[in-house]
């Protein structure tokens, strides 16, 4: 009986300590797209299907010939995004947050700052663009600063930090932190500057927006995504 009352106590503890600590919401319930919708066509979901406890994009399951980027339907600030993706083959995608959804833009790519989902093992796209586009990279903004990406094929994890309101954003991948940078203001603004977005006006500039995930035309999948909003009073 002591063992047992023991037992409840240690348990009652573990449980309150995760309440506690926890804080986490799933993006994703493993069974639906229930939460997501491609970007400027609603629930036409072209090419994404869900399997096995697996978002997965296949080019040859298009039902339209228009790009077909996955976006959540909620908004989001602050934020910590955790997910793993496995790539295929010369693949290319793309993790955006603060995403404007508008007639105005086709893709969100054109608001939504990007980090780098690739087949690192594609050595000609590597060599051609360098480290600033390769996987784990802050797109066209800042190369990571290690590469650790896995095989085509293989999991990787990402988890992306968004602070607005302390101006501060990382990425960890695959348990090593291989990004910081600014979200906002002047530094924030001087790295788009340099880089080919400058020109183009509300990249980067919202602070609130939908989060997507992209699709380049091959195969990629994602699993185990959830959210934890930061600032929250």
């Amino acid at each position: 009986m002591k063992r047992n009352a023991i037992f409840l106590f240690s348990l009652c503890i573990a449980m309150f300590g995760c309440q506690q600590n926890d804080g986490w919401t799933s993006l994703f319930d493993g069974e639906t797209l229930d939460g997501w919708h491609v970007y400027g066509h609603g629930k036409e979901y072209n090419g994404w299907t869900v399997d096995q406890g697996v978002i997965l994009f296949d080019p040859a399951l298009r039902t339209e010939a228009t790009s077909a980027n996955l976006t959540t339907d909620n908004q989001y600030t602050s934020f910590e995004l955790s997910l793993e993706w496995m790539i295929g083959e010369h693949g290319n995608s793309g993790l955006m947050w603060g995403v404007i959804e508008s007639d105005k833009y086709e893709h969100p790519y054109l608001t939504g700052a990007e980090i780098q989902i690739l087949d690192d093992g594609w050595t000609e796209y590597v060599t051609e663009r360098g480290d600033i586009n390769r996987a784990g990279s802050l797109y066209n903004l800042m190369p990571p600063s290690q590469v650790v990406s896995k095989h085509a094929g293989e999991w990787n994890k990402y988890l992306l930090h968004i602070d607005q309101e302390n101006n501060e954003g990382f990425l960890i991948f695959n348990d090593v932190k291989v990004l910081e940078f600014p979200v906002n203001g002047p530094a924030w603004q001087a790295l788009i500057d340099k880089s080919p977005f400058g020109v183009w006006g509300d990249f980067g500039k919202a602070q609130t927006g939908y989060i997507s995930l992209q699709e380049h035309g091959g195969k990629v999948a994602f699993r185990n995504i959830k959210i934890r909003e930061l600032n929250q009073e």
